[in-house]
């Protein structure tokens, strides 16, 4: 019977991957496979082998907001703006297609519960061409090169003289909502968001290696990060002394997190026990992890950013799946993606967790072959493990 292994060797023999971490678990036992090395010539992977998640981070964010709501500190209908002030008087092209001067006043405020479910009217829609998502790229950057953002207050300043692209509520977009997000944590806490994480989420659920940055003691355990050329090599992103080397200007919010797989389990079995850690902590209330983890988007909504979307919905920093187009689709499992190649999904109805770490770029906001046949073994032989 083919196992987790000969799955992540098949794609580092192929040449696709240098090398990868599975994990496939279902409650306390878990299937963990490692294989290939850190870099193209490097040491052997490992299981605690250290990657840039980049935006297997956005449920991580997201459940950071659902505490500041446990605590009191806003309400999902509070309008961001008490904390956001540069969002207060939104500008929206008066239609997608609209030149940037083309702007109607925004028909509400932008709320908490806007941003977390991503519907802000910031954020990348499925047709690049637009005028408004041509102009967020200069906003928007790349999270997988941290160090090309400014600090928080300057990229704010600079977001708030972006028009929306649709009104608040009407549409879902992809990443921004995220940034922005991480941006709301450390306002509303009086904490950065580092502080923040490590003190509500890290330490209590022992997600030890996690953080935004790689110090150098661990930079050993830290893989290289890798894009495909045109001719189909891979070439170096950015090595253990890159730019995870030192703590960032802004931590993104929507993917600047690094870590292993032990840590992301960690959180994602957390989310499975209704917001418990393994050692009874409760970090997140029963409700909290359900708004996570509920679809609350509609079918227009979700078709402006479909390019983003197999038969998913969405729900707090992460998809949720509603419609069975894949043998690994399970209606309410949720997770995402990560543009360095990570992947890390929950399945409530059967209890599992699978998280695929890798170190090779995506290229395209479809999944790669390599990811769809993790996807594939996680689902048919989570019942195994």
């Amino acid at each position: 019977m083919t196992g987790l292994r000969d799955v992540l060797d098949a794609s580092v023999r192929g040449g696709a991957l240098p090398g990868a971490v599975g994990v496939v678990a279902r409650g306390e036992r878990s299937d963990v496979a490692v294989a290939g090395a850190g870099s193209v010539d490097g040491a052997p992977m490992a299981a605690d082998s250290i990657f840039r998640f980049a935006s297997i981070t956005k449920p991580i964010t997201a459940a950071a907001v659902m505490m500041l709501v446990q605590d009191g500190r806003m309400a999902l209908d509070d309008p961001v703006a008490r904390w956001l002030p540069e969002l207060a008087e939104p500008e929206v092209v008066r239609t997608p297609v609209s030149a940037l001067d083309d702007v109607v006043a925004a028909d509400r405020p932008i709320t908490v519960f806007d941003l977390l479910s991503s519907r802000a009217g910031y954020g990348f829609a499925s047709d690049f061409t637009l005028p408004a998502v041509q102009r967020l790229f200069a906003v928007q950057r790349d999270g997988r090169e941290p160090r090309s953002f400014p600090a928080p207050d300057e990229w704010m300043a600079e977001l708030a003289k972006m028009p929306l692209l649709y009104q608040p509520g009407d549409a879902w977009l992809y990443d921004t909502c995220s940034t922005l997000q991480g941006v709301l944590v450390a306002r509303a806490s009086g904490q950065s968001l580092p502080d923040f994480l490590a003190d509500r989420i890290f330490e209590p659920l022992g997600m030890a290696d996690t953080a935004f940055m790689v110090p150098a003691a661990k930079r050993d355990r830290f893989t290289s990060y890798y894009r495909t050329t045109a001719a189909g090599r891979l070439e170096l992103g950015d090595g253990p002394d890159g730019q995870w080397s030192t703590q960032p200007a802004f931590p993104l919010g929507n993917g600047g997190l690094a870590g292993t797989a032990g840590d992301w389990l960690a959180f994602g079995r957390m989310l499975l026990r209704e917001g418990v850690a393994a050692d009874d902590h409760r970090l997140l209330t029963a409700d909290s992890v359900r708004l996570m983890t509920t679809d609350h988007t509609t079918a227009a909504q979700r078709e402006i950013g479909a390019l983003f979307l197999e038969g998913q919905g969405w729900g707090f920093g992460g998809s949720v799946d509603i419609a069975v187009i894949d043998p690994w689709n399970v209606p309410g499992r949720y997770g995402w993606v990560g543009g360095t190649g990570t992947s890390a999904h929950i399945t409530p109805s059967d209890g599992t967790v699978a998280i695929l770490l890798t170190q090779v770029a995506a290229d395209s906001p479809v999944a790669p072959q390599w990811m769809r046949d993790f996807w594939l073994y996680a689902g048919r032989h989570a019942a195994d493990v």
